[in-house]
């Protein structure tokens, strides 16, 4: 059922930021970060970056509100190959307001899906979104 729920809907004009984003030809890290608009009922863009890592994104995240982030990342593999995956981060932190995680967690999967995104990763700690822990996570996608 939850698949299905959908509490917020994708703003028009993100969904076709994020379409542009995916296809970027830049090769530093970047970052789009959304919020759910309450008046609206959409998720929306908050603020884009280029050339951020992931300890600076870190900053930019609210400590008590949830975000959602599509993050464009420069991996450099073992064998030094390098691959710019497309990361879809939930920062949902502890000490939110129930009704603000509920609005956020209800409109994950409608985002992703939308956004056609493979790689979705959350955090609960806005401390958590590190250079490490993101290299970690994407070695499953090796």
């Amino acid at each position: 059922m939850s698949e299905t729920l959908v509490v917020c809907d994708v703003d028009k004009d993100l969904l076709e930021k994020l379409e542009k984003f995916r296809f970027r030809k830049e090769t530093t890290n970047a970052a789009i970060i959304m919020k759910i608009d309450k008046d609206s009922q959409k998720v929306v863009l908050e603020e884009e970056y280029e050339g951020i890592s992931p300890e600076e994104l870190q900053d930019e995240l609210p400590e008590r509100q949830p975000r959602f982030i599509v993050y464009s990342y420069k991996y450099v593999h073992d064998d030094n190959r390098v691959s710019y995956p497309l990361c879809f981060i939930f920062s949902s932190p502890v000490g939110c307001k129930p009704e603000q995680q509920m609005m956020y967690a209800g409109s994950k999967n409608q985002l992703v899906k939308k956004g056609e995104l493979t790689k979705v990763f959350e955090i609960r700690n806005t401390e958590d979104l590190t250079e490490e822990w993101l290299r970690d996570k994407l070695r499953f996608f090796r």
